[in-house]
């Protein structure tokens, strides 16, 4: 007997109904995702969620009355918070960025195919983190250039291993569990202890959480420049 697929509960926000109507017959196309309910705006998302208990909040950034960015921060402020992935035609948008210091999983472009959406996601369900690779880029290139501050109270963690100094590298440069074995010549599993080690010592639920972390911080540099930071 085949096994049955572990059914993800998905909240789809965007202020277009022809947009929703899209995202929700793309999901319910799949046996393990659900699409529980849909809401126009940030508000009915919050709303929503509290009742509906989504695993994963498909979230727009710029809609009417409360915008995305707000929704996200109040819904993963709540005990046992949903998944958020922000999807959304503005990537180079500021908002961007606040959202996934606000806690969003993920970040993907509406422009993206159906099948990326959904391997979003999956990935987000799963607890790990997504960012489109084209996302990845521009965001390095953006601390890079100083074009998004660092907050103010960003302090650096407790000691990280050398190993998982490099292994934190790599993840903030958008190298999957996989890429990253391969480049240090370890098995995934092994990647993936270090990973999890990380998310603890940095106290952030995911892989894009640990990426902005240590951007912030300036414990990972990009381009190659040196890490700074306590040993």
């Amino acid at each position: 007997m085949a096994a049955v697929p572990v059914l993800t509960r998905v909240l789809v926000v965007d202020d277009q109904p022809v947009v929703r109507a899209g995202f929700a017959a793309i999901l319910d196309a799949e046996p393990d995702l659900s699409v529980v309910g849909m809401a126009a705006d940030g508000a009915a998302a919050v709303e929503l969620a509290g009742s509906l208990r989504p695993d994963v909040v498909v979230m727009d950034i710029r809609m009417p009355g409360m915008d995305g960015l707000t929704a996200t921060r109040l819904l993963t402020g709540a005990p046992d918070p949903p998944r958020v992935l922000v999807l959304t035609t503005f990537d180079l948008d500021a908002y961007v960025f606040e959202a996934l210091r606000a806690g969003a999983s993920g970040f993907l472009l509406k422009d993206a195919n159906p099948d990326d959406l959904l391997a979003a996601i999956r990935v987000v369900a799963a607890g790990d983190g997504m960012l489109a690779p084209a996302v990845t880029r521009r965001l390095i290139a953006a601390f890079a250039g100083g074009t998004v501050a660092p907050p103010a109270d960003a302090v650096p963690p407790p000691g990280l291993t050398p190993r998982e100094r490099e292994v934190l590298t790599l993840v903030a440069s958008g190298l999957s569990n996989a890429e990253i074995g391969a480049q240090l010549g370890v098995a995934t599993g092994t990647v993936k202890t270090h990973v999890n080690a990380l998310l603890t010592k940095l106290s952030v639920r995911d892989r894009v959480q640990a990426t902005i972390l240590a951007y912030d911080i300036g414990l990972v540099r990009p381009r190659g420049a040196a890490p700074h930071g306590p040993p």
